[in-house]
């Protein structure tokens, strides 16, 4: 299972737990709410939701990762999804080591 396998798998996890918000609008919300700990964008997600999405994160000072594509991130949470934001601070910092 390479790192990357391991990171989806991390994510349905987070995911079950309940600290996964997925869909733009409530992504938004919870980076300026500062309850964004790692944010997750579809590298395959339009240029209008991609551009939002990015100028949120860098405003809010959040990390905002494209290495996934739309297909991935949805089977990894069971829900379609272009992005998706983790809540929780001990799975993001899990996911940043697998990352590295």
């Amino acid at each position: 299972m390479n790192n990357k396998e391991r990171l989806l798998s991390l994510m349905g996890l987070a995911q079950r737990a309940g600290k996964v918000i997925s869909g733009e609008e409530l992504v938004i919300k919870a980076i300026q709410k500062q309850e964004a700990k790692i944010v997750f964008l579809a590298k395959d997600a339009g240029p209008n939701l991609t551009k939002t999405i990015k100028d949120k994160c860098q405003y809010y000072n959040r990390e905002v990762f494209t290495v996934f594509d739309a297909l991935e991130l949805s089977t990894a949470i069971g829900r379609s999804r272009k992005v998706l934001a983790v809540t929780d601070s001990g799975f993001s910092k899990k996911m940043r080591t697998l990352m590295d």
